[in-house]
């Protein structure tokens, strides 16, 4: 497959491109900022009597024109171009992040790419950056409401609305909605000595490699299991805290109830990734496993 995967230089396009040469695949790399490390490397190992299987562009992809022209003769799309975090909560994530991911998923259409896998975020639901948490009950699932009130979370949420509209006017399109957790090398990383610090994001994290793996399965995955678009949350089935889950439940979020029949035994994670499972194929493994 012809794989363009765009914010390639970030930690989570740098796994995605890896673990897709890795499989087989052919990847364009696209990105603002010029390749780096440990991509740039691949830009070297060229066999004389071969094409490359990875090519690196330097684009600007809130540029419409410049996006439809780079991603010609890609069959799959992963985006992951986007502002982290909310910035100056003013204008520029929301207006960056909304002008990309649209003109992704035009330019798809236009070129006839029907696969693409874009990053959402955990965030759609107001997490870390928020002033206000109304959770409805745990563990939390694709049916929550989205009630965001930074502009990063927005432009989440503006994306994933995005899809929705892409899809009904193009239907042969398919377009996952991978919304991540923090992505991470190992759970040890997002262990901090006191569990209050991460009470905002409920103690969430990914392995960085799994992750790049859900968004392989959502564009190469050959299965009948789900059409049109569709949202996933993307977060390790544990928490990245010591305390067992009820503890950390009634320390913190006593007031929010667990959803008729869930548990949060030992260590389990506060976000259902069961859909992920279902559809997409995807399980989550830390390093090693």
């Amino acid at each position: 497959m012809k794989l363009a995967v765009t914010g390639c230089n970030g930690s989570v396009g740098t796994r995605v491109v890896l673990a897709a040469l890795q499989q087989g695949h052919t990847v364009l790399g696209l990105d603002t900022v010029p390749c780096s490390e440990p991509l740039a490397t691949l830009l070297l190992r060229k066999a004389d009597d071969k094409a490359p299987r990875f090519v690196f562009k330097r684009v600007d992809l809130a540029n419409f024109d410049a996006a439809l022209v780079a991603l010609e003769g890609s069959e799959a799309i992963v985006q992951l171009a986007a502002v982290r975090t909310p910035a100056d909560y003013k204008v520029q994530t929301h207006n960056t992040n909304v002008v990309i991911s649209w003109n992704i998923l035009r330019a798809a259409a236009e070129l006839g790419i029907n696969r693409i896998a874009q990053a959402s975020s955990v965030n759609v639901i107001p997490l870390v950056w928020t002033e206000h948490h109304d959770f409805e009950y745990f563990p939390l699932d694709e049916e929550h409401p989205c009630r965001p009130d930074e502009p990063y979370g927005l432009s989440k949420v503006i994306c994933e609305l995005q899809a929705d509209t892409i899809v009904r006017r193009y239907p042969s399109m398919r377009v996952a909605s991978l919304r991540l957790s923090w992505s991470l090398p190992t759970r040890e990383d997002a262990l901090r000595d006191d569990p209050a610090r991460r009470r905002n994001d409920l103690w969430g994290y990914v392995q960085e490699d799994s992750a790049a793996e859900a968004f392989l399965l959502a564009v190469a995955g050959e299965n009948e299991r789900w059409s049109g678009h569709e949202r996933f949350f993307i977060v390790a089935p544990d928490t990245s805290a010591n305390e067992e889950s009820v503890e950390l439940w009634q320390t913190y979020w006593r007031n929010v109830p667990l959803k008729e029949g869930k548990d949060l035994a030992g260590r389990k994670g506060f976000f259902d990734c069961s859909k992920a499972e279902r559809l997409l194929g995807w399980v989550h493994r830390n390093s090693g496993e």
